[in-house]
């Protein structure tokens, strides 16, 4: 399969979906009800399949206090998101019991486009939230669990869905200043002629950071959205652009802190960093007729990522260093086309949607390399990738009674990989798979201003195109097994949302997840690894109380158990697996002026290996912003304290062998850790125009 064949599919596809729009567009106008869902406080009940899906609104994070952009997607509950690395690079998040790694089994969406990159040079299904700029993001859908027909790969744990503004209510400029030369500059202003709008945003961003060996992070946003609204029907066409450049200081052995070898904000090896671009185009179209809801969706960008990295030092190499360079270029495109419509037959009335989506991934150049300060030692391996994924769901919710109803949902997936290897020909090839993934939901009520939920639903993330071909692993020539491309999964849950007391919103949710295997390609060594069959559950409890119109409450728990399946009570546990969350906050935002918010995030202590035998101590974070407006809210001035208690925890630890000088050929296995930030300021002043 080369090049041209998902490039043929893509412009039919492309072209039905369009051909399809405009039909639709001449169809006679109805306009149909709709509800503008904008918080977690808002009702819910009779619009969520399950008790773990949700909205959060702009007004609930606008006043947050945010370590990294990255730290967006805990507005979804239970969800953490830290990191290993430079700040330039994808989080490591936290949901559910999994260390979703950059985004494995979490997807996540910008105004419709998928942003998880699969088969990608750094870890599979590679998810990088630094592009968004969080001003400019209007609200963010999220749901847990393999429950929802219109969500496909990478979204076992859950998914989220950010929207960005259309236009803004005024114009604004906000410059932030803070601890260790961080400088962080928006602007944005939006324009409208008739039924037309344009938005326009930037942002430029440097920051050095905490580290002895400074990160000399340089960051480079852009949002250009142009709409078109008429009566029931319009569309967006929006472009993004991004770049980021930094140096990384990257985990450090436990040891050599404790030997006084470098201190807990110190280096190995100071040549680490990288660099990332990204720039995008996406047309959104919705036409509302008598023959339904239709919503299309198309984009295109590019994505380059270039990073060095060295993990183990002088492990492999004693004279050059063990330095990675990964680097992964790409051309992704694709389409989406949903079609929502109801009818009524015997006085039960059912809902449709009928949906299909098209992603292919042209990667030239995914590569490994061994390099000693950033220059190459020798090439270990070196790919070019074609990847395309095809999607059809049909989803029927049938209210049977008024306090009865149930969602049938029934998604196929299909995925063609070709591989060309350019040093071992037996690394190349072709292969192929698909899933079909039945989903289930009841939901009874309400009571009392109360809904239950049972969801049972099968799911799957794909693995690394380059896993699914390679039969001989290209460090050591040994031969190995290729991975099977999709892996199954399979949850479960029961759940109740409750809005029972005035100005609260609660939501309790017991779960389970299964996976066939959690098989992943290994980015840092070029080859995969198998794991066993693993099984995850758990509770959560989500609270929102808004007890006065100026004072918002939030409390939300997440306890998990994750073990590996058949691999014997001594070498079960899941290596990173977090099993207590606990996150909450206090937001104001007094009519006298004064706004503000205090935000606290925990998580418990994690195995480091599967023996359970080495652990991570417990982290916990207070974060804390205060301000105040002048001018009839023309002026902001806004003063933030970081990790306010100073905390010395960590962010996120691992447990492996590594080689210092001198020590060992083979190594010492120890901690290596990277820190939280030590305390921060920061202080902005923000116009609005």
């Amino acid at each position: 399969m080369g090049f041209s064949s998902p490039t043929n599919s893509l412009k039919l596809v492309l072209g039905q979906g369009l051909a399809f729009f405009l039909s639709l567009a001449a169809a006679d106008e109805v306009v149909l009800e709709q509800m503008e869902v904008v918080s977690r406080g808002n009702n819910l009940l009779g619009l969520m399949q399950s008790a773990s899906q949700g909205v959060v609104g702009r007004p609930e994070f606008e006043f947050r206090p945010w370590m990294r952009i990255g730290e967006l997607v805990e507005v979804v509950p239970g969800m953490l998101a830290t990191q290993h690395s430079g700040d330039g690079k994808a989080n490591q998040y936290f949901l559910r019991g999994f260390n979703l790694d950059h985004g494995t089994d979490f997807a996540a969406f910008l105004d419709g486009v998928p942003l998880n990159l699969p088969t990608h040079g750094h870890g599979q299904g590679y998810l990088d939230l630094n592009p968004l700029i969080p001003e400019l993001i209007d609200y963010v859908e999220f749901g847990k669990g393999p429950y929802y027909a219109d969500v496909g790969d990478f979204s076992s744990a859950g998914y989220a869905r950010f929207h960005t503004a259309k236009r803004l209510p005024k114009g604004l400029f906000r410059q932030t200043f803070g601890s260790d030369k961080y400088f962080r500059s928006v602007a944005a202003d939006s324009f409208e002629w008739g039924q037309s709008s344009l938005l326009l945003g930037g942002e430029a961003a440097v920051f050095d950071g905490p580290w002895d060996e400074p990160m000399d992070q340089k960051s480079f946003k852009g949002l250009v959205k142009y709409t078109f609204e008429g009566a029931g029907r319009g569309f967006t066409l929006g472009l993004n652009t991004y770049y980021s450049d930094w140096t990384a200081t990257d985990q450090i052995p436990e040891r050599a802190v404790e030997q006084n070898l470098i201190s807990r904000l110190g280096t190995i090896d100071p040549s680490d960093g990288g660099q990332s671009h990204r720039f995008g185009l996406t047309f959104n179209g919705w036409n509302d007729s008598r023959l339904g809801q239709t919503r299309l969706t198309l984009y295109s960008y590019y994505s380059d990522l270039k990073l060095y990295s060295n993990f183990t030092f002088f492990l492999d190499d004693p004279e050059n260093g063990d330095q990675l360079w990964q680097k992964d270029r790409r051309v992704v495109s694709g389409a989406s086309l949903d079609h929502h419509w109801h009818i009524n037959t015997f006085g039960i009335d059912h809902g449709f949607r009928l949906g299909t989506q098209l992603r292919h991934d042209f990667i030239p150049k995914v590569a490994l390399y061994h390099t000693q300060r950033r220059k190459v030692v020798e090439s270990t391996r070196i790919d070019e990738v074609d990847e395309t994924a095809v999607a059809a769901y049909l989803e029927a919710t049938s209210r049977w009674h008024d306090k009865v109803r149930t969602t049938l949902g029934l998604r196929g997936d299909v995925f063609l990989f070709d591989v060309h290897n350019r040093q071992i020909h037996a690394n190349s090839g072709e292969a192929s798979d698909g899933k079909i993934s039945p989903k289930f939901a009841v939901v009874l009520g309400p009571w009392y201003d109360t809904e239950l939920y049972f969801n049972y639903g099968f799911g799957y993330h794909s693995n690394d195109a380059r896993g699914t071909v390679t039969r001989v692993d290209p460090k050591t020539g040994d031969l190995v097994r290729p991975v099977d491309p999709l892996v199954r999964s399979r949850g479960f849950e029961a759940g109740v949302r409750t809005y029972l007391l005035p100005g609260l919103s609660s939501t309790l949710a017991l779960w389970q997840l299964r996976l066939d295997s959690e098989l992943v390609f290994v980015g840092d060594a070029g080859t995969t690894e198998p794991s066993n069959e693993s099984k995850r559950y758990g509770i959560e409890f989500s609270n929102y109380y808004r007890p006065l119109d100026w004072l918002t409450l939030e409390f939300d728990l997440a306890l998990t158990r994750a073990r590996f399946l058949n691999a014997g009570t001594h070498a079960n546990h899941i290596p990173n697996s977090v099993g207590r969350v606990v996150t909450g906050g206090i937001i104001i935002d007094h009519p006298s002026g004064g706004f503000g918010a205090v935000r606290v995030r925990h998580f418990g202590a994690v195995p480091l290996n599967e023996a359970g035998t080495r652990e991570a101590g417990s982290t916990t974070l207070v974060n804390l912003g205060l301000g105040w407006r002048f001018w009839q809210d023309r002026l902001r001035v806004s003063f933030d304290i970081l990790n306010l208690t100073d905390s010395h925890d960590f962010d996120i630890a691992y447990w492996y062998a590594s080689r210092l000088p001198g020590e060992p050929e083979e190594g010492i296995e120890d901690v290596h850790f990277h820190p939280v930030m030590p305390r921060q300021f920061r202080g902005t002043i923000q116009v609005f125009f």
